[in-house]
């Protein structure tokens, strides 16, 4: 063994501490990059195999009625290689000892091609249970996490309202479907208060009333054929029919909400990663500094003794990647732990066929390859100004720092300052890039903090802007078809409803300066209370009695303002095609949606006075009564209960959210610590002679611990306040790199967020402190008095 191959095990053993907390910085860094880019590989590579086992399908298209025969003329449109026709409605479900009832979607299965396993397109993946029989009582699958939330099992019994009638209906089996891995009304997926049955398609026709006519349409392409152009030609198909949009599978609310889900753990493993790295290529460059400088000698004796610039070079990055292979090793563990982690709560929420955890050998070359070049990035602008030195010049001991009077000093406010405060003082001037670049990383570090947990401020704006603000009644309820206004009236009849505000919502296309978007139009009473239109800064909306409301989404969009007159053309009924001025524009969190008073949308669509939606306030001491009332009402097809959907909101993202939440708060303390733990070693190793002849003076452990503390106290303090608008920009990044063109989230922190960000990392620090503080003590001043560097 060479003897520079020694001296490596020598500087590699007495660094071993801070050796220690860099491989844990790059450690962290690694386990987020090849954790979170694991489970997005591992769930991408389940979705993908479960979409092209289920053979989901590439276009889809609701219509209000059509006739079968137009599966001839579909499947002709150039590039269709495949057409699946279905009836499907949502009714209301009564679940056995629960009081609220439930909406169920009900799809019609073919039962003949079920049992011969040639289900066609979006075929279903049997979990428990059997398929269902056609003879005798009315059998049914549901979704699979329908059933867990519900804790539905085969051979349960519910009661639906199919089409005013009241059924009795056997579970018999649980299914994964690739068309609703995520199963939603229109918002956000809520598996307790809806769920996905297929029944037999005869008796769904036959309930319905839909003989020979179909109302919703996949199809699948011809590989390489482009969508846009098929969807237009379906639209021009269906649009006569009462045609909603037909959309592509980018489109499609599940599949969209699977992709969000996706693109947001890519963007988590690559923005989080990347500060860590960063932090730790810093804390390198300076450990590495300073090691480089206490041997200088024994650069020059190398030197003396025939090593090349090239090899001396070589084994301080040698050094350095010794440090950044024990993080790779340590953060290739942690991500398996992480990933596996994660994966499990994710289990919970996709229901594919197979998930497994899996990590891509390209993953950890990645990170292999990323932490080595971080190390020697680090290490390189630390060595290249010694290393060239001439074996003379490095013998001899570095320039001592040229001391002039601080700015302080100059300003004539010296005699203010102690002698201790000063010293503080003069150290900041005398190396500003090595106080700046302390003050980034625990700057980050806060920062860091903050973006875990600004997600539950997040939420808990949403629920109160959702729940509480637009939505003030307690529940929603839809009707089969549209009835007359005077439904208010028998609505308030029921058992405790204290209120009842009809509403309107219907699909409609809108055209301005040449762009289509396909989205839905809502009409609102003008003195509407219990369902309304909230804006972020300005609250709540009135609506007004002429024009249209766009969503500050839509009207981003579409490019239009105030004044303008948009194209509108309603999709069902009459399919009115007419023009109105946008009033106003709101912003909003959810969709790109338009508004209307409701007198005036009825008078735009000129089909009368209907309206197929309500808004109820309800005595919460009458709910019973009230969901019995609502279970014996035929008329009503699907509820919204405001307050199972809110706990169940609340309890799925807490638990979600509070764990990585505590996961990036042990993340940014152990940066923290990292940082302030190498800042005070390294300040206490360039001033251990000072220190001791201060001792030797008479100065306390307590005082000498105070001077060389007190610069790493003021570091902190100051990164503090850079760190918590650092923690704002970091949480806006993420929420732009992770927005979608259906949500729009404002940032939204809590004082309370920023106060737990600071005292976290400020406790961090004064641990660190601690540890260094315990070194100072154990000083030996004579061995320390006998060199001076």
């Amino acid at each position: 063994m060479k003897a520079i191959h020694i001296k490596l095990w020598r500087d590699l053993t007495r660094l071993r501490t801070q050796a220690a907390t860099i491989a844990l910085v790059v450690a962290i860094g690694v386990a987020g990059f090849v954790g979170m880019f694991s489970v997005h590989e591992s769930l991408k590579g389940s979705r993908d195999a479960f979409y092209r086992d289920n053979r989901l399908a590439d276009v889809f298209a609701n219509v209000k009625r059509a006739p079968v025969h137009l599966h001839e003329r579909l499947a002709a449109l150039d590039g269709v290689a495949e057409v699946k026709l279905d009836v499907v409605f949502d009714a209301q479900i009564g679940l056995p000892g629960v009081a609220p009832p439930v909406t169920g979607r009900f799809i019609g299965v073919d039962l003949a091609r079920l049992h011969a396993n040639r289900q066609g397109l979006n075929a279903l993946t049997l979990k428990r249970g059997r398929w269902p029989e056609r003879d005798g009582v009315l059998e049914a699958l549901v979704s699979d996490r329908f059933a867990a939330a519900r804790s539905l099992n085969p051979g349960d019994s519910v009661h639906a309202i199919l089409n005013g009638k009241r059924e009795r209906v056997l579970l018999v089996g649980t299914v994964a479907s690739p068309e609703y891995v995520f199963a939603s009304q229109g918002g956000a997926p809520d598996d307790q208060q809806f769920g996905i049955w297929w029944i037999d398609e005869e008796r769904m026709v036959h309930a319905f009333d839909m003989q020979g006519a179909f109302n919703q349409v996949a199809l699948r392409l011809d590989a390489g054929v482009a969508v846009a152009p098929v969807l237009e030609r379906v639209d021009r198909l269906l649009t006569p029919y009462g045609a909603i949009g037909a959309v592509g599978r980018d489109k499609q609310l599940s599949s969209k909400i699977v992709t969000d889900e996706l693109s947001q753990l890519k963007v988590m493993g690559t923005v989080l990663p990347s500060i860590f790295l960063a932090v730790a290529m810093f804390i390198l460059n300076v450990v590495l500094s300073r090691q480089v400088a206490t041997q200088r000698s024994q650069i020059a004796a190398l030197k003396a003794l025939g090593y090349a610039d090239g090899a001396i070079a070589w084994h301080y990055i040698q050094l350095a990647f010794a440090i950044a292979g024990l993080g790779v090793a340590a953060g290739l563990a942690l991500s398996e732990l992480i990933g596996q982690g994660m994966l499990g709560l994710y289990d919970e929420v996709f229901r594919f066929n197979h998930l497994a955890y899996v990590t891509s050998p390209w993953l950890i070359v990645a990170s292999a390859l990323i932490a080595a070049v971080a190390a020697a990035l680090g290490t390189w602008t630390a060595i290249r100004a010694v290393v060239r030195l001439s074996p003379a010049q490095a013998m001899q001991p570095p320039s001592p720092l040229a001391y002039r009077p601080t700015l302080i000093e100059h300003l004539g406010l010296g005699r203010f300052v102690s002698t201790g405060a000063m010293m503080v003082i003069r150290n900041f001037e005398r190396r500003p890039l090595r106080a700046a670049f302390t003050v980034t990383g625990i700057a980050l570090a806060v920062a860091l903090q903050i973006s875990g947990a600004f997600w539950l401020d997040a939420i808990a704006h949403i629920v109160d802007v959702q729940f509480r603000q637009v939505q003030q009644g307690d529940v929603l309820v839809n009707f089969h078809q549209p009835v007359p206004l005077s439904v208010a009236q028998d609505l308030q009849r029921l058992p405790g409803v204290i209120s009842a505000e009809p509403y309107r919502s219907e699909p409609v296309r809108v055209r301005l300066h040449g762009r289509i978007e396909d989205t839905a139009l809502t009409g609102f009473r003008s003195d509407a209370q219990l369902l309304r239109v909230v804006d972020e800064q300005r609250g709540a909306v009135d609506m007004p009695a002429h024009g249209v409301v766009l969503s500050a989404m839509l009207a981003r969009e579409l490019g239009a303002r105030v004044g303008d007159r948009l194209a509108l053309e309603f999709r069902l009924w009459n399919q009115v095609h007419t023009e109105v001025e946008v009033v106003d524009i709101v912003q909003t969190m959810f969709g790109k949606l338009l508004y209307m008073n409701l007198d005036a949308m009825n008078r735009l669509a000129r089909d009368g006075d209907g309206v197929a939606d309500a808004a109820l306030q309800v005595d919460p001491q009458a709910m019973g009564l009230f969901w019995e009332a609502v279970k014996a009402a035929p008329v009503i097809n699907s509820v919204f209960d405001k307050a199972g959907s809110l706990a169940n909101f609340n309890k799925t993202t807490s638990r979600t959210m509070g764990i990585f939440s505590s996961i990036l708060t042990l993340f940014a303390v152990a940066m923290a610590v990292g940082i302030i733990y190498n800042a005070a070693r390294i300040s206490l190793s360039e001033r251990a002679w000072e220190l001791a002849s201060l001792r030797v003076l008479g100065m306390t452990r307590a005082e000498v611990s105070v001077l060389l503390l007190a610069e790493l106290g003021a570091e902190l303090l100051l990164a503090l306040p850079i760190g918590l608008l650092a923690g704002w920009g970091l949480a806006a990044l993420m929420m732009q790199l992770m927005s979608s063109d259906s949500i729009d989230f404002p940032v939204i922190i809590e004082s309370s967020t920023y106060a737990s960000a600071a005292l976290i990392v400020l406790a961090a620090g004064m641990a660190s402190a601690l540890l260094v503080r315990r070194k100072i003590d154990q000083l030996d001043l004579v061995a320390v008095l006998k060199v001076r560097e």
